[in-house]
Parts: C-alpha cells; structure tokens; sequence
C-alpha cells in the first residue's frame, strides 16, 4: 500500500505544492496523515471482518455500488498507471540515458514478468519493500544535503500561514484515494491475513502503511523546501528532478533516476493488482486468469503512455478526482459496518465510526470546493 502510493504523482504533487506553499505545506501534510488513517483503519478492518473484497461489500449495501465504485477505481487506477510506467521510463532515462519510451517499455516488462511467476505475491510483497527502504534512505540524503529550515517547518505545520484545499484533497486523494487505500487491504485477504482474530494485526498495518507513506512524503518535503528557501526555482516540466539535482548536483539528479524508477515500477504493480482486484469477482474466467488481466493491464497502461504522454498537472488533477471518490467508497464500508449480512456479530468501534464520517464530510465539502473552485485554476 505505502509504495503504491509513493509513485510519480506522489512525488510530483509533493514538490509541486512545497514551492507553491513553502514551509506551510506541512500543514497539509499533517491534516492528510490523520485523514488517511481515518480513512484506512475503516476500510481494511472492514475488509478483513467481511472476508470480502469493496466491489462485493459495495453491492451488499446497495445492489450495482460495488460495480460503480469498481468503474471508478479501475477507471482511475488506469489514469494513475500511464503516469506510473512514464515515470519509471523517466527513471532509466535519468540512469542510463535510454529514452523515457524505451525504458517505460523495459519497466513494463519487468512488471509483467513480476505477475508471470508462480510466487508472484510473494515476489510482489518483497520487491515493494526493498524499493520502500531504498526510496526511504535515497530521499533522506537529499533532504539533509539541502539544509531545510526545520524549524519552520514544524511551527508552519501547526500555525500555517495559508491552508490550501485543493492541496489537502489531492494528497489525501494521493495516499487514500481511488485504488490506493483498498491495495493492502485486499492484498491481506489475498494472503489469508482475515477475520476477527486478524484485527491488531490489520489495524497495526493499515497504520504503519500510512506512516511510511507520510514518512517518505516528510523527507521529500524537506528535501523541496531546502531548495525553495534558498530562492531556486523548480523546473514545472519536472519538479521533484529539479528538488534532487539543485540538492546534491549530479549525483543528486542520478538518486532522482533510482528514487523514481523504484517509486514508479512498485506503483504500476500495486496499481495493477489492485485496480484488477476490483473486477475479479465479477466473472470466474477474470478470477481464473486474474494475473494475465493484471498483464493485459499493464500493458494497456504502457501503451497509452507511448501514445499520449503524461503532463504534471494531470498527476496533479488525478489525485484531486481520487480525493472525490473517497467519499464514496469510505460512506460505502462505514455503513457495511453495522450490516450484520455483512460483518456478523462484529462490533465497529464507534470512535472509529465517527472518525470514518469526519473524513466522509471533510473530503467530500473539500472535494465538491475543489472541483469546480480551484482545479478550473490549475489549467487556466
């Protein structure tokens, strides 16, 4: 789930809205960790009660839901995949200097050939931890290297100087929404991690999930905010490039490359994997065949990138619209909750409960605001 979210719109927005906001994007970053926990400690708990996947919990709640929310998120799931595989072609072209369509062609195959072995889960889950911890340390370097005002950054992220809506919808959008929050959720009931008795254990995980994420995002933002505070100007063509080279010179831009490509190529398999998830129930040949979907997917993704490309805004705008449709599907499992059809004799936490429906409200006003009050800015 962490380095699904930790991909190219995750870095982009990231460094996008720290030269937009300076050292009062912490703010931000502090609302959305205890938004996406909110959000996440209900859906995979949830999850793991019913035994079921969202697209089946969905359409116990209300008939045809799970196939809307489905629509949506493998909808949205696709948008973010074509930014994740230019992302790792980008990410080579940094290292090796191959163009970014030859190596977002190479990344798709390594991808592909992840989902073709027989131990593809396994293989999936240990690949996305070593990338995490390499991303991790990569972009802690950097940030030391390009002396962030700490300070500030710790007293703006509780008394900003603006607070920017569009900002905390996209990055709860970014870390939560759309695919993102369901990717560990129903990877642990793909590896049996289910039930009552599983409970600490996917509390425990739903939280760390956030926690690496936001640690990563913290360092990236410190890293920005370094090479803001000294008056740099970021490349818009590419932002978090720009963050890592005016850090650490040349050797900064190579860490870009790797930091890039390992962000990118664990977000176009978690990506995969989940936005597939959501369809796999609805017919048993797709359930049967589920991985070479999951390739079919990735290709789809690749193909589209090698013909249409992948501007910043619109990584940009896919995290906002995936902000929206966290409302949707959180509303969805919190009224699941209290559905014995669903959960049984399960009791949800009503702390929980309210927690889930602040963030329900919350990204829903903040979502409708930016929908038709700040995104219209962002391309004009």
């Amino acid at each position: 789930m962490a380095t699904s979210a930790i991909g190219p719109g995750f870095l982009t927005q990231t460094t996008f809205f720290t030269e937009k906001l300076a050292a009062s994007f912490g703010f931000v970053i502090l609302m959305s960790i205890v938004l996406d926990i909110g959000a996440q400690m209900n859906v995979w708990r949830i999850i793991a009660v019913s035994e079921r996947r969202a697209q089946d919990i969905a359409n116990l709640v209300v008939p045809g839901m799970g196939y809307l929310v489905a629509v949506l998120v493998v909808m949205g799931g696709l948008a973010f995949n074509i930014g994740n595989v230019a992302g790792a072609g980008l990410g080579l072209n940094v290292l090796f200097g191959t163009t970014p369509e030859t190596g977002a062609l190479v990344s798709a195959l390594i991808a592909i050939g992840i989902f073709l072995v027989r131990e593809a889960g396994k293989m999936m889950d240990r690949f996305a931890q070593l990338m995490g911890f390499v991303m991790i340390l990569l972009t802690l370097y950097v940030a030391v290297t390009s002396a962030p005002p700490v300070g500030e950054a710790v007293i703006k992220s509780f008394v900003p100087d603006t607070i920017d809506v569009l900002a905390i919808v996209t990055l709860v959008g970014g870390t939560v929404g759309g695919y993102i929050t369901f990717a560990g959720g129903h990877r642990l009931l793909d590896a049996g991690v289910k039930g009552i008795g599983a409970l600490p254990e996917v509390t425990r995980s739903s939280v760390s999930g956030i926690a690496i994420a936001s640690i990563m995002r913290i360092f990236l933002f410190l890293a920005a905010l370094g090479v803001v505070a000294q008056g740099l100007k970021l490349d818009p063509a590419n932002p978090p490039a720009s963050v890592f080279q005016l850090s650490a010179g040349e050797i900064g831009y190579k860490i870009f490359g790797i930091v890039m490509w390992a962000a990118a190529i664990t977000s176009v398999i978690g990506c995969a994997y989940t936005s597939v998830s959501f369809i796999r129930t609805f017919h048993h040949k797709i359930e049967k065949n589920y991985r070479y979907v999951i390739v079919g997917f990735i290709a789809l993704s690749t193909l589209v990138f090698l013909l249409v490309g992948r501007p910043v805004k619109i990584l940009v705008l896919v995290g906002a619209l995936n902000g929206l449709i966290l409302p949707l599907t959180l509303g969805v499992i919190l009224v699941a909750a209290y559905r014995k059809n669903i959960v049984g004799d399960y009791k949800h936490p009503l702390w929980m409960t309210i927690f889930g429906g602040v963030v329900v409200v919350s990204m829903a006003i903040m979502g409708v605001y930016t929908l038709f009050k700040e995104l219209p800015k962002l391309f004009t």
